[in-house]
């Protein structure tokens, strides 16, 4: 089903897509996708999840056998970059406004699991004298902002970051 989603979501935007879309697309019947999912702001929440899900073991497995904070901020960010369009549902803003308040809280609770990753860098770089953080929330929405745009080549948002966390490479 998740497979189906994430192929249908490469040519139409979240809101675009029907229920009756994604079951034809998982080959399933048009009736059978509400066995599993009551309305599509609940296949939204939980393709997050798996999204989330799946991101977050890539991005830890990619991080497990580096140690330096500016190294491994560098990479959280290069995995960004890099793996934000595979992961990224698409809508944005304007199909998020038509959540539910439950499912947005839900939505939000996979952003906060990946800030945690970013939290944990932060706080190491910290403790190491590495990076200079005076408002930890703040910073993660500021790095988070300089992660948005996609044009942007890698190193040089890369770059931009650590010079404002204070860490010299």
């Amino acid at each position: 089903m998740f497979e189906a989603f994430s192929a249908l979501l490469t040519e139409h935007s979240v809101d675009a897509v029907s229920m009756a879309q994604l079951a034809a697309a998982a080959g399933i019947g048009r009736t059978a996708i509400y066995h599993h999912f009551a309305d599509k702001e609940a296949v939204v929440v939980a393709f997050a999840s798996y999204e989330t899900g799946r991101y977050i073991d890539e991005l830890e497995t990619a991080l497990a056998d580096v140690r330096d904070p500016a190294q491994r901020l560098a990479l959280y960010i290069r995995h960004h970059l890099e793996a934000g369009q595979q992961f990224h549902i698409g809508s944005g803003g304007p199909f998020y406004g038509t959540l539910s308040p439950e499912a947005a809280v839900a939505i939000r609770e996979h952003v906060v699991a990946v800030e945690e990753v970013l939290r944990s860098i932060l706080s190491d770089g910290v403790a190491a004298g590495t990076f200079v953080v005076d408002d930890e929330a703040a910073t993660i929405s500021l790095i988070h902002a300089c992660l948005a745009p996609r044009h942007l080549p890698s190193a040089a948002v890369e770059r931009f970051v650590l010079r404002a966390l204070g860490a010299q490479r």
